[in-house]
């Protein structure tokens, strides 16, 4: 069981792609050249192109007779620069890094001020203009409980439904930063949902809809409702549970 974090801006995401790097790939090849055979790394969640993670969870099985710290110091020495594993440790053979998973915490994070910041322009989603912070937060608050969020993402391959329970959706500001911050936490989510739902509370935030026309959007179903997805450098994969 591998806890990781990466930079995924040079990255095509989490999933094994032809010539493409990912960050499964990078894994794979690194414990490749430990080991000396291909091991397949299975995600907790597949991120898209450009996401990031501070606590992606990833299993593989090996045989290994040292201590786990001793493999996690080999590979993330042969790791890229943007690659980390934080943790590695022995789990139980049912464990499935997906399967197992109670719930996944994503974390957007919108800069808001006029000019942007060339420093995190990777990491924030700059918008310029001035944001309803207040409104952004009542409507997110219609997201939680269980929904079909068919409105803000497709399915995921093997789960036809658009059925996910969300267990906490709320915003926090800094405002010294000027930086808003959207944490959500869910049992499961569709692709592209949490950047569909950011790209739909920024028009809250901006006042083109308002918070009731959110949970309009939510309870119909239909993804041309929703705004555009937010970019993808803005998000990250805070954290699985277990």
């Amino acid at each position: 069981m591998a806890t990781v974090e990466y930079d995924g801006t040079a990255y095509h995401g989490w999933q094994l792609q032809k010539a493409l790097p990912t960050i499964q790939g990078a894994m794979e090849t690194a414990l490749a050249r430990i080991l000396g055979k291909l091991i397949r790394v299975h995600g907790a969640g597949r991120t898209d192109a450009g996401v990031h993670a501070t606590g992606q969870v990833g299993h593989f099985s090996a045989e290994w007779n040292r201590p786990a710290s001793d493999l996690q110091k080999g590979l993330n020495a042969l790791l890229p620069q943007d690659v980390m594993i934080r943790e590695l440790a022995v789990a139980p053979d049912d464990f499935h890094a997906r399967h197992s998973a109670f719930s996944k915490i994503y974390v957007y994070s919108i800069f808001n001020r006029p000019l942007r910041s060339p420093l995190n322009r990777f990491y924030w989603w700059h918008v310029p203009y001035t944001l309803d912070f207040d409104s952004m937060k009542e409507a997110a608050s219609h997201l939680v409980g269980t929904h079909d969020f068919a409105a803000f993402g497709n399915p995921t391959d093997g789960t036809p439904s658009t059925v996910r329970r969300i267990i906490k959706a709320d915003w926090c500001s800094d405002e010294d930063l000027g930086l808003l911050s959207f944490t959500i936490c869910g049992t499961g989510f569709l692709r592209y949902m949490v950047r569909s739902i950011v790209g739909t509370l920024v028009l809250v935030g901006t006042g083109k809809i308002g918070p009731s026309d959110f949970l309009g959007v939510l309870e119909s179903r239909n993804r041309s409702q929703s705004g555009p997805k937010a970019p993808p450098h803005g998000l990250c994969l805070h954290s699985v549970e277990y």
